[in-house]
């Protein structure tokens, strides 16, 4: 018999065809036998280039559990959100999310995020900052979120080849801002401004309510928007464009982004995620804090929010385990501080602020100390309808549809119906 099957193989084998079937058949048994990695799956809203550096650090952390296949993978903030919810309430989803903690208030309430307490030290809880602004995420009595920086912060920005020092008061700015915002071509429409931001959407204006003393919800979470502060910013940001009109009547994000970039504005409002495109395109940057109130004499408080990671609420066994480890991975002292000088990022971690090339860093300094001044962003779930509430009434203040007061009452109308109904 033996004799047969070498007289057939070695007649089988001069036969080039026949090798080829043979051996793609062997690659075919061998690859089918093969188990597949497992997916460990954490979706984010950040920024391709952060999101190079965090794989990275999956593909690293991913090599010593090669049963597993680490991946991040990009969702826009309000598709991440909804797909989420939805694929958690099926029992699937991502194993962690990486964002900002507005999530927090949404998720937890609907139940599709875990408690994290029980899973971590409190020696390791006590090892991030706690002030100016806690970084760690806790509502309603559990941890839900253990973050790898804090900040997201809007910050004056400015070029420096335009403006070497920036206003630190509404006053400076208007009377800079008239030196500034240039016709260059005699049409009565200026080619340049001093300021643009995307001051029609209402999170862009939530830095003048609070210099002016207010804020969008009370401390029972209730609206505060039919307020003198919120007139009072409103007023301020329309006076900039109407009446010292230093900056564009009409101005969304796209459009202030593209003037900052052409240099046709010496300063833009915006935060972390911008800068690094600033810095790229070759802007001489500055930031500085936006100009403080002189009614008040007041800071503008911008919203500060941690960004980090929460777990799924189906997430058990071994991947619950394994999200612990990466937990701890990716908010380690080594891995903040290359996030933070990448990208001037300011680290959860008490140790990895306290590092001095960071402090050495001018971008980093101005940057921290805006952020000393700005104000924790609510993760109620209210804060979903207060911008709901805010946009049209606010928005029609620059289309001439309602006077700030007006715009005020109808703000706070549609606030408080918004959160009765959806509560």
């Amino acid at each position: 018999m033996i004799n047969i099957l070498k007289k057939y193989f070695c007649k089988a084998f001069s036969k080039p065809y026949v090798i080829i079937n043979i051996l793609l058949s062997i690659i075919f048994v061998t690859s089918c036998n093969r188990t597949a990695p497992k997916k460990f799956y954490i979706w984010t809203n950040l920024r391709p280039v952060e999101r190079k550096i965090i794989q990275e650090k999956l593909d690293q952390f991913g090599k010593l559990y090669p049963e597993y296949r680490f991946v991040l993978l990009f969702y826009q903030t309000e598709e991440l959100r909804t797909n989420y919810i939805i694929s958690a309430l099926a029992g699937k989803g991502p194993e962690l999310i990486l964002g900002p903690s507005d999530n927090i208030g949404p998720l937890s309430d609907i139940g599709v995020i875990r408690p994290m307490e029980d899973l971590f030290q409190p020696s390791f809880l006590d090892s991030f900052i706690h002030d100016p602004f806690p970084a760690n995420t806790w509502f309603r009595g559990h941890l839900y979120q253990v973050a790898d920086r804090i900040g997201n912060h809007l910050t004056l920005v400015y070029n420096k080849d335009l403006l070497p020092d920036p206003p630190r008061s509404i006053s400076e700015l208007i009377t800079m801002g008239k030196g500034l915002t240039k016709d260059l071509t005699g049409n009565g429409i200026p080619d340049t401004y001093a300021l643009a931001w995307n001051y029609t959407e209402p999170y862009f204006v939530i830095p003048f309510i609070g210099g002016y003393g207010g804020w969008v919800l009370d401390s029972l979470n209730n609206p505060t928007l039919n307020t003198e502060a919120v007139v009072k910013a409103a007023k301020l940001i329309y006076n900039l464009a109407n009446k010292y009109k230093i900056i564009p009547k009409e101005c969304d994000y796209e459009t202030a982004n593209a003037l900052f970039l052409d240099k046709k504005v010496a300063m833009i409002i915006n935060g972390p995620w911008s800068w690094g495109t600033y810095i790229k395109a070759g802007i001489n940057l500055g930031l500085a804090r936006i100009p403080r109130i002189n009614e008040t004499d007041l800071w503008p408080t911008p919203m500060v929010s941690p960004i980090g990671y929460s777990m799924n609420i189906n997430l058990k066994g071994k991947k619950l385990k394994l999200a612990v480890k990466l937990i701890k991975v990716l908010t380690s002292d080594a891995f903040e501080l290359n996030l933070a000088k990448r990208f001037i990022l300011i680290p959860s971690r008490k140790n990895a602020l306290k590092d001095s090339v960071l402090h050495r860093n001018k971008l980093w300094q101005e940057s921290y100390d805006q952020l000393s001044v700005g104000r924790l962003m609510p993760v109620v779930t209210q804060m979903r309808w207060i911008w709901d509430a805010m946009r049209p009434a606010y928005q029609g203040i620059f289309t001439g549809q309602y006077t700030a007061e007006d715009a005020a009452v109808e703000m706070q109308k549609l606030a408080e119906k918004l959160i009765s109904e959806n509560r």
